[in-house]
């Protein structure tokens, strides 16, 4: 298989927040962002997962609390938008809950969406709430984005804040997802809160769009550690294309990512780097060598031209992230 045609797997963009909440002009089929229809066709997609993001402070509420109960409404809006899109393009595109549907949905030609929600802050510290998230496709949340929540501590530049892990509803949580079948990002967790739900679970875990440390010195990236804990574990991380998470700036470069994977497949293996774009998650980059998840190729070609196997470049695209589907969902 050459490496034009390998099939992709994207574990995170923020597309249906853009679309559904920031009113970005058009709609999935096609719309000024990263991510639409006819971008992933292009890419050979044959899965993109689609974060609910939630942006606790452009909501209403004078407090935190009153916020995420907005935020949750949000989330709700996001998955019916979806629903929606997917009954205007049956054709193209299918909501998709479990490794069983992912599988049918390729042979069929149609790409499967995955729901995720980022920010658990939207919780409320309401248990019955996952179950709701689940019954309304969610399989996927990131428990944590930029600020402190009802489940625990993000990442921080501040060392003690850093170290802060999981709180009491954090660690129900945590056990309450792994039982429904809801994969646990450890993307934008605190170090604290990353060792605390890799000690309260037992299954695979994934850092849907997060990069090395080694590289860039960032704290929403992992430690070699955290890379050889979530390995062992099973679990992947998705590499994110922000600059400021490859390189420290504004200009997301095809060489950076390439030191990324290689180094994550030094630490953690073969089995363990994916892809998790972050599209549509970010803005303010002076160079995008890969501008939308259409030019994907341009990746791939990088990765073989510096010594990647086929094998290996299938891994990313989509065998290590298709193996944690199957074996959560």
């Amino acid at each position: 298989m050459s490496e034009k045609n390998i099939p992709l797997l994207d574990m995170h963009c923020d597309t249906i927040w853009q679309l559904a909440v920031q009113k970005q002009p058009g709609d999935l089929m096609d719309n000024t962002g990263c991510v639409s229809i006819e971008k992933l066709q292009r890419a050979g997609s044959i899965a993109q997962f689609f974060a609910c993001f939630v942006y606790a402070e452009e909501l209403e509420g004078d407090t935190p609390e009153e916020k995420y109960e907005h935020g949750y409404g949000s989330v709700l809006e996001m998955c019916d938008y979806l629903k929606k899109q997917e009954e205007k393009y049956p054709d193209e595109i299918a909501l998709t809950l479990n490794y069983e549907q992912l599988e049918k949905h390729q042979k069929e030609g149609r790409i499967s969406a995955f729901l995720t929600v980022e920010e658990g802050g939207i919780l409320c510290g309401k248990i019955e709430r996952l179950d709701e998230l689940y019954r309304k496709g969610i399989r996927l949340i990131t428990p944590l984005w930029n600020y402190e929540n009802c489940i625990g501590h993000p990442n921080s530049k501040d060392r003690e804040q850093m170290q802060l892990g999981l709180k009491p509803f954090g660690i129900e949580a945590a056990k309450r997802m792994e039982e429904l079948g809801i994969i646990i990002d450890v993307s934008h967790a605190s170090d604290g809160t990353f060792w605390d739900l890799l000690k309260y679970t037992e299954k695979p875990l994934v850092a849907s769009h997060s990069n090395c440390r080694e590289f860039c010195a960032h704290p929403r990236n992992l430690s070699d550690e955290m890379i050889r804990a979530l390995a062992q574990r099973g679990g992947v991380a998705g590499l994110n294309f922000y600059g400021f998470f490859l390189e420290g700036n504004r200009e997301s470069r095809l060489e950076a990512m390439v030191a990324h994977i290689r180094h994550m497949i030094c630490v953690g293996g073969s089995d363990f780097p994916a892809i998790g774009t972050d599209f549509d998650g970010f803005d303010g980059m002076e160079l995008m060598e890969i501008p939308d998840i259409g030019e994907m190729r341009c990746l791939a070609q990088a990765l073989k031209k510096a010594g990647l196997t086929t094998g290996q470049i299938e891994k990313i695209w989509f065998g290590n992230a298709k193996r944690v589907i199957r074996d959560l969902l």
